[in-house]
């Protein structure tokens, strides 16, 4: 028996392991922060743990280190052994919330197997969903303190003063990955593979689409009640 929004019937979760997908600007990393706080589940950030790893020099990130130092691309099975490194820990006994893996259907199998060894699978499949020109304004508007780093947005959060700094005056600069050139280029990189996880996820009856164009706290509240937890 099929339940329809989980997929097929499996036994009960020992805990709940939620996927954000979302492309950069669609404010995956702002929604991951407040369903982990809603729902008491950490956040494992694909970024973050990278960067702990190499600064705690484990093993794993040693490994990592080498193909990076190389320029190579970090093996799949080293990146699913960190997420599963954080969901051993004490922190995740609740569960987690996944940001930034899988970014591909091979990447995706490979943790659903990992997953399924241990009894585990992902629960729901968060997809936030923008149109890529609004994608395209929202990260070409970001402008930043090169005094203090202090964010701001053009249209979303600007400065008292137009292009300065509140705190420190200075003149306010966009980073080079914020250019509309480069943000379209990565979303162009981006989206095709994004696409084919979610189609991966669909065969399960896990994906759960939302309009990332609401406002932040209507965007929460919908994830919620989509995991039945408003």
């Amino acid at each position: 028996m099929t339940d329809p929004g989980r997929g097929p019937a499996a036994s009960p979760l020992a805990r709940r392991i939620i996927l954000l997908v979302g492309p950069v600007g669609s404010g995956k990393g702002t929604q991951a922060d407040a369903l982990s706080e809603a729902l008491g589940l950490v956040h494992l950030a694909s970024g973050n743990l990278f960067r702990l790893a190499l600064r705690d020099g484990t093993e794993l990130g040693e490994q990592a280190r080498a193909y990076m130092e190389r320029g190579d691309l970090v093996p799949d099975e080293i990146t699913i052994g960190m997420f599963m490194e954080e969901l051993s820990k004490p922190a995740s006994e609740r569960g987690a919330i996944l940001d930034g893996f899988p970014r591909t259907v091979a990447q995706a199998e490979a943790l659903d197997a990992v997953l399924a060894g241990r009894g585990e699978r992902i629960e729901r499949v968060i997809s936030i969903e923008v149109p890529v020109e609004e994608l395209v304004a929202r990260v070409a508007g970001r402008r930043v303190c090169p005094v203090c780093g202090t964010p701001y947005h053009v249209a979303g959060d600007p400065p008292r003063v137009p292009g300065h700094c509140d705190r420190e005056g200075a003149e306010l600069v966009q980073r080079d990955d914020d250019r509309p050139e480069v943000v379209r280029a990565r979303l162009a990189k981006q989206i095709q593979p994004m696409l084919e996880v979610l189609e991966h996820y669909e065969r399960t009856g896990i994906v759960q689409h939302v309009d990332g164009r609401q406002p932040i706290d209507d965007v929460t509240r919908e994830i919620l009640a989509g995991l039945g937890a408003s």
